[in-house]
């Protein structure tokens, strides 16, 4: 009708066009407590009495690592053990060396050519190795064992071509050696790979032995050979000049 406002006719609103979620705002709590600095004065007496543990005399890396008490030796650790006690026990000549990283190829030549002088590579673990050194006459070289290090082994003593050997091999340094039952260290193996061969030494002992019994005779010879040629010549001297060899008159047996 006329004079009276018009009614907006509101179409009803498909159920799908609702949101899902609704959210709705709810007032925050006040805060009543904010951070504040702490003042210097209380600063300095918690710095001044806070605790400080003494530090030890060694510090714990260098200190032996303790076995774990209770656990049981590991099978695979026993039989790695018990080959390389072998190895020790049948090798005249045993070399440490310090190991860097080769390739694979490079590794497999250094083989080669060592075990063409009898001479074998073996890849030992400190963890494996120092128990079995302790305990052998080969204890002197635990201090060597100290980062990756590997054995060369032999049934001889082929130092020399050992040498040989590793002098073209930068990468693998030698520390040092048994050679029968003998520690020695890089210089001493260099100096006993200088010595002649063990056959050449032992003609060398024999000839200087046989020759100090030749001179002794010689000189227990020479006084009575001395006194023979002496006889013989004054024997020499009585016949050419006509007189006997008998004794001189008036030294008879019977004139007294």
């Amino acid at each position: 009708s006329p004079g009276q406002r018009p009614v907006p006719v509101l179409s009803a609103v498909p159920a799908a066009w609702l949101p899902a979620l609704q959210l709705l705002r709810r007032g925050s709590k006040a805060v009543t407590r904010h951070w504040k600095a702490m003042h210097f004065q209380r600063q300095k007496l918690l710095a001044l009495t806070e605790y400080l543990p003494p530090r030890p005399a060694v510090p714990p890396r260098c200190l032996p690592r303790r076995a774990p008490e209770g656990q049981q030796e590991d099978g695979y650790a026993r039989v790695l053990r018990r080959q390389v006690e072998q190895t020790l026990r049948g090798s005249r000549m045993v070399a440490v060396c310090q190991f860097s990283s080769m390739a694979d190829e490079d590794v497999a030549t250094l083989r080669h050519f060592l075990r063409r002088h009898n001479i074998h590579v073996h890849f030992v673990l400190n963890e494996v190795v120092r128990p079995v050194l302790a305990q052998s006459r080969l204890r002197a070289l635990l201090p060597l064992f100290v980062c990756r290090n590997i054995l060369l082994v032999s049934p001889e003593a082929p130092a020399r071509e050992m040498l040989r050997v590793l002098r073209g091999v930068p990468q693998v340094n030698l520390l040092g050696a048994c050679i029968d039952d003998t520690i020695l260290s890089r210089q001493g193996v260099e100096n006993f790979a200088r010595l002649p061969p063990l056959e050449v030494s032992q003609g060398q002992t024999v000839a200087a032995l046989s020759l100090l019994s030749s001179q002794t005779s010689s000189l227990l010879q020479r006084g009575p050979a001395h006194l023979t040629a002496l006889l013989d010549e004054h024997i020499r001297r009585l016949r050419g000049s006509g007189g006997s060899a008998g004794p001189p008159p008036g030294r008879g047996t019977g004139n007294h």
